[in-house]
């Protein structure tokens, strides 16, 4: 079998135990169950052939779980891999291969003896995973186990597997006899002891040599080439320290943790090595950074290998030229006697240079080394020596022979050998538990991310294990799979340098903190004597010395060049930027999320003073990015209203969900993202974020139970108290707190508040005009009522019988008008400080807004109702984008929107005229309220303002027919009653009055027009009613 024969069969044994392992650990064993069967009830259909029953039996429960007290099953993998039947043979053949050959051929990486476990780690963790499918050789082959021990696992009992899922053989191998035997062998105390000494040397060796190789200018070209062999075991020595140290003290799970003797293993290491984990991570760094610059080095000398190798041929032939000249005795100041056999000499050996070629140097090396022994025997021979000038040029000629040597020797396999070497895919894992040595290092000196980048560029190279195979395949799936793990490794980068954002917002805080309360603001005149007072020379050097910090860690990460991690770009700007966003999101959604906390019997008082709470920390927020963006090079004010609309949006399509019937997930929300991800926080009552809790508690403190609104003056009171609870100056802190972005956030969410009470009062009026006994008593209310034309007779008896069928049905009628009535009131204040910020801050937009929609009314307008419809892509795309710019400046009517769609029905207009009617003997006017209608008895749970505004906003969804019907039944009514008063000299009655002023009241808010009412309601009731 051929090398890729031997590799390829032992990696698909190895492939298949790895997935099965895997599986295991991620998904337990009735998770596994449900998901087969829940896949099998949706997908039965699509197949009439399938495997389930092999898949079912494969992949069932094997009883190990991933809890920390769970205990490892009998028997457990071995059983778990004889469900996937392989032939004896090929296991043993498989087997049999990784035991003794190097399938790989990494000893020629890792030529000395004491490297060979590192050298073999890769077929050992193949080994590792095999044995469980010849579990015979775990158990009852002792000779075979010590074999396999004394070659892979002589010096090492920690094995990294596929992607760096760690191996403690000394627990895993507990329960086999033979493998357990055969690393009590090896395994030993003082053994250990003497390996964990030894790394601890060479930790501090090779470290004080990698320091002095990395200072600038140490490490050049010519360095490089010249010593390459030093700078590969160099290499090679650290990256073997570096791999048994850090698996060897790798952090215990909690069932190696149970084991004594794999503990006691650690421990040892650990106080053996004689050295911190933080000197392993600079072992680490300096390696990495070592490796990087060979190979920038080398990538670029092998570039120019040819041009240089001719570059050092044209001197060395010019050098041997020239001393063939000098020795014609010609030659000016040079003071050297002719001599045509050395003139003659030089001149053969400068053709000799002259005829070496770079495509053949198989020949020419040799020939090159035979130049340099002519050289050196010519100076002994003829006494050159003594002469200064031949001497120099000799040497100079044999270094540029010696350089044209190592410059051909130079080859691709000094980076192959590189890469080889320094493979880090053995701590794709366990690199997070050096997660926080990395953030303390960037804090303490932010030059460090230079070695973190190249770091993270030596974690790459573990991504070509699983790319190689797929690479070779020509497979569809490259791409996905490279995308896959280089976002992880890109991940763990912003993970680590997230520690950058937040020092600067740290720092940000101390700045805004002096800037607010503690330096004084300079007045516009300023005696001498007090000018040291408000010097405040300490706070601002203080000041200073924290701009110059926020400075130097900006300065630290833009150090990192642009860097291709696998198959994504790191941008070092874009990456601080991302950063600062991301911190920005978290401590923004933090301070929403805690000061939108309302106990459930605040007061007004307590919910304003968390808005100005709120404000503040906002405005320090703003103030900050302010004050820093010039020294970190970002556009402050862009990305705070990127960051805080993205937020507020977030958190108003989640709490929407409560309204959709088709709910958008968290992970589908155009507003969340994988890198810069907005914190969910676990709800505290029926709300899902902030802007529920918000806006809910807003609604509370304006409930029409206990409180009265004053339309004249936008102002809601407290009915017992006629304490001032809510006015205009609340909103506008609100807008101070969350901005444009939270007002229209609001606005949206009470709309689908609305929406909901008007879709149950839509399903209660479609029951009762569907009901055959109030279709009777409609049919006999519409003919006694005729046309609404003739007045009638006794109007007092007569409505007080229509309306009397329904008085258990008018306290929901008038509970559901009095909420959507308060949220429209609460629509009203939100869009007229949208409307009054976006005046003052943006006037040409709301301009340009205003004569757009004006225009687009007028053509709307323009066009005759038979038309026919125009639905193109343009205008309906033009019309929702206009409707969402309008929304977010104000520039909206709230009473004139249509929430829901209505079907027409012919006792409609009569069904919402007696409701109207059956409630407003609940209300009279206030004439020293401005005619506000207030609760007949002063503390009835009502409010007619909100009740008026809920009625007009429930007649807006029905067609306008029925609007004209409403109010052409109200003008009989009132004909009826006045003409009954006159001609018996009675009273009008209280209701009437009411519906008089309800009327004035629909005119002021635009529901009906005054020509619809001057057709239906004369003038002399108007006339009469107003002495009322």
């Amino acid at each position: 079998m051929n090398s890729d024969g031997k590799q390829l069969m032992c990696e698909s044994l190895y492939l298949y135990g790895m997935m099965l392992l895997i599986v295991d650990l991620k998904y337990e064993g009735a998770l596994r169950e449900r998901l087969l069967v829940a896949y099998y009830r949706y997908c039965a259909d699509t197949s009439r052939e399938t495997n389930i029953d092999e898949v079912c039996t494969l992949l069932r429960s094997t009883g190990a779980s991933s809890l920390p007290t769970a205990k490892r099953p009998a028997n457990y993998p071995e059983d778990y891999f004889r469900r996937i039947r392989f032939r004896p043979q090929f296991i043993s053949m498989v087997v049999g291969r990784l035991r003794s050959d190097d399938i790989y051929h990494r000893s020629l990486a890792f030529p000395l003896p004491e490297h060979r476990s590192t050298a073999l780690s890769t077929q050992a963790a193949m080994l590792y995973v095999v044995l469980y499918f010849d579990p015979d050789t775990l158990y009852n082959q002792p000779a075979t186990m010590r074999e396999i021990v004394d070659k892979h696992f002589a010096d090492n009992w920690v094995v990294s597997t596929y992607m760096g899922n760690l191996v403690n053989l000394l627990d895993a191998w507990e329960p086999y006899r033979a493998a357990r035997g055969a690393l009590a062998n090896t395994i030993d105390v003082n053994v250990v002891k003497t390996w964990a000494n030894s790394c601890g040397v060479k930790l501090g060796k090779t470290n004080g040599i990698l320091q002095n190789l990395l200072k600038e200018g140490s490490l050049t070209e010519e360095n490089a080439v010249t010593n390459v062999n030093k700078l590969l075991n160099l290499v090679r020595e650290c990256n073997v320290t570096v791999r048994w140290l850090m698996l060897h003290t790798a952090p215990l799970t909690s069932a190696v943790e149970a084991n004594k003797r794999a503990k006691a293993m650690r421990d040892l290491v650990m106080a053996e090595m004689r050295c911190r984990p933080v000197d392993v991570f600079e072992l680490l760094l300096n390696t990495a950074q070592l490796e990087l610059k060979l190979k920038e080095l080398y990538k670029v000398v092998l570039a120019g290998k040819t041009d240089k190798w001719i570059v050092f041929k044209k001197e060395a032939s010019g050098r041997l030229q020239d001393l063939a000249d000098a020795f014609t005795g010609g030659m000016p100041l040079t003071r050297i006697e002719k001599n045509e056999k050395l003139q003659n000499w030089f001149a053969d050996m400068a053709k000799q240079v002259n005829n070496l070629n770079f495509e053949d140097l198989v020949l020419a090396g040799p020939r090159i080394i035979q130049l340099i022994q002519a050289l050196e025997e010519v100076q002994a021979f003829h006494q050159l020596e003594s002469n200064i000038q031949v001497k120099q040029f000799i040497m100079e000629t044999q270094d540029y022979l010696h350089k044209m040597i190592k410059m051909a020797n130079t080859k691709e396999d000094i980076l192959i050998n590189l890469d080889v070497v320094g493979d880090l895919s053995y701590a794709w894992q366990l690199i997070d538990s050096y997660t926080k040595q990395m953030q303390d290092g960037i804090k303490e000196n932010p030059s460090l991310v230079i070695k973190l980048r190249a770091t993270f560029l030596k974690m790459a190279s573990a991504m070509d294990h699983p790319l190689l195979r797929i690479l070779q395949a020509n497979s569809n799936d490259l791409e996905s799979v490279s995308r896959y793990y280089s976002g992880e490794l890109v991940a763990y980068v912003r993970k680590v340098l997230q520690i950058i954002p937040e020092t600067l917002f740290n720092l940000l805080a101390r700045i805004v903190d002096i800037q607010t309360n503690k330096l004084r603001e300079l007045p516009t005149r300023l005696d001498k004597d007090k000018m040291k007072d408000f010097a405040q020379l300490d706070e601002r050097l203080e000041v200073a010395r924290l701009t110059h910090a926020i400075s130097v860690f900006t300065e630290g990460i833009l150090q990192m060049k642009t860097t291709l991690v696998g198959i994504i770009k790191i941008d070092p700007k874009q990456l601080l930027e991302d950063g600062i966003r991301k911190e920005l999101v978290r401590l923004v959604a933090l301070a929403l999320h805690n000061d939108c906390m309302f106990p459930p019997k605040s007061k007004s008082t307590d919910f304003v003073q968390r808005l100005e709470i709120l404000g503040a920390k906002m405005d320090g927020f703003r103030r900050s990015f302010e004050y820093i963006q010039d020294y970190i090079e970002i556009y402050g004010l862009k990305i705070w209203q990127e960051e805080t609309s993205r937020i507020i949006n977030f958190s108003v399509e989640q709490e929407c969900n409560v309204f959709l019937r088709n709910k958008i997930p968290e992970w589908e929300s155009v507003y969340q993202s994988r890198t810069i991800p907005i914190p969910k926080f676990p709800p505290v009552d029926i709300s899902v974020s902030f802007i529920g809790r918000l806006a809910r508690e807003l609604v509370r403190i304006t409930d029409p139970k206990v409180t009265v609104y004053i339309d004249q003056i936008t102002s809601w009171f407290d009915v017992r108290t006629r304490q001032e609870l809510v006015n205009i100056t609340v909103f506008r802190k609100l807008q101070h707190a969350l901005g444009a972005p939270g007002v229209a956030g609001l606005d949206r969410l009470y709309s689908f508040m609305i929406v909901r009470e008007l879709q149950s009062l839509q399903r209660t009026l479609d029951d009762l005009l569907r009901d055959k006994t109030w279709i009777a008593h409609y049919q006999a209310l519409a003919k006694a009522i005729g046309m609404g034309q003739s007045s009638i007779a006794q109007p007092a008896k007569f409505y007080t019988q229509a309306t009397s069928k329904g008085a258990k049905l008018w306290p929901f009628m008038l509970e559901t008008f009095q909420k959507i009535g308060q949220l429209q009131l609460l629509r009203r204040q939100l869009a007229y400080e949208l409307r009054t910020v976006s005046r003052f801050d943006s006037k040409h937009l709301v301009a340009a807004l205003e004569t757009l929609n004006e225009a687009v009314l007028t053509d709307i307008k323009s066009k005759p109702l038979d038309a026919p419809r125009d639905d193109g892509k343009e205008q309906s795309f033009l019309m929702y984008e206009l409707a969402e710019y309008l929304q977010w400046t104000g520039l909206t009517e709230p009473l004139s929107q249509i929430y829901v769609g209505t079907r027409k029905d012919s006792y409609l207009g009569l069904a919402m005229f007696l409701s109207f009617l059956g409630i407003c003997n609940t209300f009279i006017p206030a004439p020293n309220l401005g005619n506000t209608l207030v609760p007949r008895r002063r503390y009835d749970p009502v409010d007619g303002t909100p009740f008026l505004v809920g009625f007009v906003t429930v007649m807006k969804q029905f067609h306008a027919d029925d609007t004209r019907q409403v109010v052409q039944l109200i003008g009989q009514y009132l004909r009826s009653v006045v003409e009954t008063a006159k001609a018996t000299n009675g009273d009008f009655g209280p209701d009437a009055a009411t519906l008089v002023v309800s009327l004035q009241w629909m005119l002021l808010y635009g529901a009906i027009s005054k020509d619809v009412v001057a057709s239906y309601v004369p003038g002399y009731v108007i006339r009469a009613l107003q002495t009322v």
